[in-house]
């Protein structure tokens, strides 16, 4: 899928910030239309960034409204994964992910559900890709639905009113406690990166003693 979209050129009108928001703004009357529709194809086949879009958003339609859009086209993005994985089963991963990777995640979130509701707490992991792989297994909607109630709207409360500067401004004392969140969140976001192999061996070992 990645490949199919960078031939259609559509990536292009997505390389920053910026563009992204232009693109959206491209819409006219239909923007929000066309930011729910990004946010709704970035869960299962648009591969663009959760933070990139969600903040172009919330500097075009404000904190307030770009959380609701963005859950509720997330939310529905993520139960179309899950439906995808349920319906089509591991090709569908496949043909998305690779197969080395349909074969990873299916094997770690086969091993226990808890799994699941770990990787989606870390940046490391992608959502995307996850939520497909859940429909595969034998995972219960009830429990991937609650794991989403729970994960989804803790990013998107961050994006919405952190990122895009409502609570914290880009100039003044802002400047001083964004660059505090910045090394923050590279650091965190190295080291989920760096110890990733450990993250995933501890979620194993849990999943193992749950089975």
């Amino acid at each position: 899928p990645a490949i199919v979209v960078k031939n259609t050129g559509l990536l292009e009108k997505f390389n920053n910030l910026e563009d992204i928001k232009n693109f959206i703004l491209s819409g006219g009357n239909f923007s929000v239309f066309i930011f729910v529709l990004i946010q709704f194809l970035q869960v299962t086949i648009l591969p663009l960034p959760t933070f990139l879009t969600t903040i172009a958003g919330a500097l075009i339609f404000g904190p307030l409204k770009t959380f609701i859009l963005s859950f509720v086209s997330i939310m529905l993005g993520s139960f179309f994964a899950f439906w995808l994985g349920r319906k089509f089963g591991k090709k569908i991963l496949v043909w998305i992910a690779g197969k080395r990777d349909a074969e990873k995640w299916t094997q770690k979130l086969t091993n226990g559900k808890y799994a699941y509701f770990l990787m989606m707490l870390f940046p490391a992991f992608p959502d995307d890709i996850l939520c497909i792989a859940a429909g595969v297994t034998n995972m219960t909607l009830k429990f991937f639905t609650i794991t989403n109630l729970i994960t989804r709207p803790l990013g998107l409360f961050c994006l919405c009113y952190i990122g895009s500067g409502n609570l914290i401004p880009y100039h003044g004392w802002g400047l001083i406690v964004w660059g505090i969140i910045i090394v923050f969140v590279i650091a965190s976001f190295i080291i989920s990166i760096k110890y990733q192999d450990k993250i995933e061996y501890f979620i194993n070992k849990l999943t193992k003693k749950k089975k």
